[in-house]
């Protein structure tokens, strides 16, 4: 299975390493019990406990604990975060947390910073006590943060020395998320600090039962779906960036309908419309059934099949301009192409090898019809030439139907 930047609700995954201060809702402080072992230390500063220093570490009085419901305002931070509101904030401090009660002999699960990875491993631990190990992956998933090398080795050894993580646990094992293998070195990590790597399941629904079972996983466990539900819920991050961009064309066509010998309306408007709708969700949420493995291609099906309904059903093959509906088949299904392929980085389909290959061989072509229909379209609005050829051509149509 390949590396994604998904980030579905019940992935264990989780993208930078600021405060977040919607974070605050979650964590409690209490004194937690460590049986005969040192306090945590959430955040030993360089110098502080060194050989250079006092020589004595900075031991908090109390730790962090998490609770395992969610509240309002972490599902309301959920929901912005999905439509783009304040995604590259949604981040909680790294460190050591606690679920329930935890002692030296509790599991520990290693994650992400990114605040939905952490509100969905905390929802998927109730009843269990354990220490969360957060990594700074700069509040990305851990998929992605794997394969960039965040959620990585180096950052994982440093993260167990500064929390003085063997003075915390008697064990040595670290239970880690699957899809983080890309980026950890188990070998390395048991070399430099000691502690064993286990890889959990891919989704934290499964964690429970995963470590119940004796650290054994079944092979749904190590399964990673990619379901209707898993990619609509992602669409909302494909659509807003897409109607950003958006708005300065609208912007422009409306500067642009002052001098147009042929103005712009509200059919051009809904065609391009539907054209980002059905790069960016339809196409998403319809992907296994559309025929072909290429995501550019996938993308153009269904925006040429929205492209030529829409014209259809408006008639404007007939009464308006052929030469307008041409540049807009050529346009509009390459648009919703372009948009489509953007939905790999948040697929589990594709690679990063696939992905330059597909990027290689579409966007030529992506390119090359947008500019040959957006050419047309603007020669027809504007120049009263290319208006006259396309009446010339329905008037041509309408005597041969008579």
């Amino acid at each position: 299975m390949s590396k994604s930047c998904s980030c579905t609700k019940n992935t264990c995954c989780g993208t930078d390493g600021r405060k977040d201060s919607s974070a605050s809702s979650t964590v409690r402080s209490v004194a937690p019990r460590y049986s005969d072992k040192a306090p945590v230390v959430l955040d030993d500063p360089k110098g502080v406990g060194g050989s250079g220093g006092s020589g004595i570490s900075r031991k908090p009085d109390k730790a962090p604990v998490v609770s395992t419901t969610l509240s309002f305002k972490d599902m309301l931070g959920a929901w912005k975060v999905r439509w783009g509101i304040g995604r590259m904030s949604y981040k909680v401090e790294p460190g050591l947390y606690a679920v329930g009660n935890p002692d030296g002999s509790s599991p520990v699960l290693v994650s992400a910073n990114y605040k939905l990875t952490f509100d969905t491993l905390r929802q998927n631990l109730s009843g269990l006590d354990c220490w969360l190990l957060i990594l700074d992956t700069k509040g990305v998933n851990v998929w992605c943060s794997a394969g960039k090398g965040t959620f990585g080795t180096d950052e994982l050894v440093n993260r167990i020395e500064a929390v003085s993580l063997s003075e915390v646990v008697s064990h040595k094992k670290l239970i880690l998320p699957q899809l983080a293998a890309s980026g950890v070195s188990a070998h390395e990590i048991a070399r430099r600090t000691g502690f064993s790597v286990i890889y959990g399941p891919a989704r934290a629904s499964d964690i429970k039962e995963f470590i119940s079972s004796g650290y054994k996983a079944t092979k749904e466990m190590r399964t990673v779906q990619f379901t209707f539900k898993d990619r609509i819920v992602l669409t909302p991050m494909e659509l807003v960036p897409a109607v950003k961009k958006s708005l300065p064309i609208f912007g422009a066509l409306f500067l642009t309908n002052k001098i147009a010998k042929r103005p712009f309306d509200k059919h051009d408007a809904a065609a391009y419309a539907g054209a980002v709708l059905a790069g960016t969700v339809v196409t998403p949420a319809l992907l296994p059934v559309i025929p072909g493995k290429a995501f550019a291609w996938k993308g153009w099906l269904v925006g040429f099949g929205w492209t030529a309904k829409y014209l259809l059903l408006t008639q404007r093959f007939r009464r308006g301009n052929r030469l307008l509906s041409a540049g807009e088949l050529l346009l509009f299904p390459a648009v919703s192409s372009y948009l489509a392929m953007n939905f790999t980085g948040s697929s589990t389909y594709t690679s990063p090898s696939g992905v330059k290959k597909e990027m290689k061989k579409a966007l030529p072509f992506i390119v090359g019809a947008g500019a040959v229909g957006a050419a047309i379209m603007l020669g027809v609005h504007l120049l009263p030439c290319a208006r006259f050829l396309g009446a010339r051509t329905h008037l041509s149509g309408e005597r041969r139907s008579k």
